[in-house]
């Protein structure tokens, strides 16, 4: 098993961060490694869509857990690399302000091998990515006080 977790602190509020969550459509706003996500359904446990990373094939992902205003975690499977990528977003309030934190863990029978060459790229990426969305965030928070 390979893992990585970074958190930041916002003063963003819950609602708004979940809503970027929640609208798939506005993942390649926030993350600049995602090129296209669709999603079938609602935004619940269990929905399946397709993320496309930036230079890759799409790839199928399934919402493993969705707790409104908290967070949700999503798994992605590479069967042909022998690895499933499992992404955990949490919001948590501490001291009037929200605390964001993305967790990314890599398991199955290669995660030793894979789990360190993946998971660069997204040890490297994760921080900005977590910028952006609280960047975006505030500014939405922004329009709606004008």
């Amino acid at each position: 098993m390979w893992q990585f977790e970074h958190t930041i602190t916002t003063k963003a509020k819950a609602e708004t961060i979940w809503n970027l969550y929640s609208d798939i459509s506005t993942w390649t706003e926030w993350d600049k490694g995602i090129a296209s996500a669709l999603l079938e359904g609602s935004f619940v446990k269990g929905a399946r869509g397709l993320l496309q990373p930036v230079g890759q094939d799409p790839l199928p992902f399934e919402l493993t857990e969705v707790n409104p205003l908290q967070g949700f975690s999503d798994v992605t499977d590479i069967p042909n690399a022998g690895i499933q990528i499992h992404f955990t977003h949490v919001l948590m309030e501490s001291a009037g302000e929200m605390q964001v934190t993305h967790r990314v863990t890599i398991r199955g029978i290669n995660s030793e091998q894979l789990g360190p060459k993946f998971g660069a790229h997204m040890v490297k990426g994760i921080p900005s990515t977590m910028e952006r969305l609280v960047a975006l965030a505030l500014d939405k928070e922004r329009q709606n006080e004008a």
